[in-house]
């Protein structure tokens, strides 16, 4: 690997983690309408998710998702439609109050899940790994796969911390909403209007 070029891709990788996507919107989201933990979990499903988009891009499977107009729509509205899901989910539970305290593993595991589909069925994830990765790759010392794979995992590590980050102030941020009880009894609402804009913005986005 070259060590000057591994260091600039950090460096943008960091920029556009903290940038307001999908995957850190879904996290603060989740955090906010329960708990850091939550976030956290559904964090290392959008990475796990990462590992899939990362691998497909090494081998040249996104270039024939991208290739492929059918396959491309497909994953993207099946994406659209599972966040549009999740936000009539949000909006069916906007009555429901909140304690708070820890969630049940079960729970945890479902937003792990979550967080794993969601990624999958984001076709722009690969085509955004597709397009960065081989900016940063020095074709002088070979094994171009295996530096674009490297680089992915570096990707990979630097969200994850950061989403850790976010899930951790954005469960702060949470006590200070719940205190204003206006704000509590609509938590569910702003959750489920965030996932819906989310989805729209998948639905429309183009290559």
């Amino acid at each position: 690997m070259d060590f000057t070029l591994t260091m600039s891709f950090l460096g943008v990788a960091i920029l556009l983690t903290l940038m307001p996507g999908p995957d850190i919107l879904f996290v603060i989201a989740q955090s906010i309408s329960q708990n850091k933990k939550a976030g956290i979990a559904t964090a290392l499903g959008l990475c796990s998710g990462l590992i899939v988009h990362i691998t497909a891009a090494t081998l040249g499977i996104s270039a024939l998702v991208y290739q492929s107009a059918l396959a491309f729509a497909v994953v993207k509205y099946a994406g659209a439609a599972y966040l549009l899901y999740l936000a009539w989910q949000s909006w069916k539970e906007k009555e429901v109050g909140f304690v708070i305290g820890d969630q049940k593993p079960l729970e945890y595991r479902a937003l792990y899940k979550k967080g794993i589909l969601m990624n999958l069925l984001n076709p722009k994830v690969s085509l955004f790994f597709l397009a960065l990765l081989p900016q940063f790759v020095n074709k002088s010392l070979g094994h171009v796969s295996l530096q674009m794979f490297v680089l992915g995992i570096i990707f990979l590590v630097q969200a994850l911390l950061i989403f850790v980050v976010v899930s951790v102030f954005s469960e702060k941020l949470r006590h200070i909403l719940l205190a204003n009880h206006f704000i509590a009894k609509r938590i569910n609402v702003m959750k489920g209007l965030l996932l819906g804009w989310i989805g729209i913005q998948i639905a429309f986005s183009e290559k």
